[in-house]
């Protein structure tokens, strides 16, 4: 049975025995919830989300196109891949760069 995670997302039918997920873990999220693409699931565990977003610059009262890479935790019950439009949580930091979780695939 999944647990609550305080967000308006859809449980993952799937099951999983991973201490870092949020669903059938100990892994608490709080803070930003994003959503982007994945570009790379070559790492174990580990997915890197592609974020576009838009930056004011007041100078010139115009925006300009952004893009940050971030690294997510990829829970085995959600498995997530390359293509996938997904939303991330933020959570603890699991490593060194890692300090966001996969929470939902919106879509494939």
């Amino acid at each position: 049975m999944a647990k609550n995670i305080g967000l308006n997302v859809q449980a993952p039918k799937q099951e999983c025995k991973d201490v870092d997920c949020p669903f059938h873990g100990t892994l608490s999220v709080r803070g930003q919830v994003i959503t982007g693409k994945v570009v790379s699931d070559r790492m174990i565990g580990t997915v890197v989300v592609l974020r576009n977003y838009l930056h004011y610059i007041k100078k010139y009262k115009r925006y300009e196109k952004r893009s940050s890479k971030i690294h997510a935790h990829n829970p085995p019950c959600i498995q997530a891949k390359v293509g996938d439009v997904v939303k991330i949580a933020e959570c603890r930091p699991l490593s060194k760069s890692t300090t966001f979780v996969v929470v939902e695939v919106e879509q494939q």
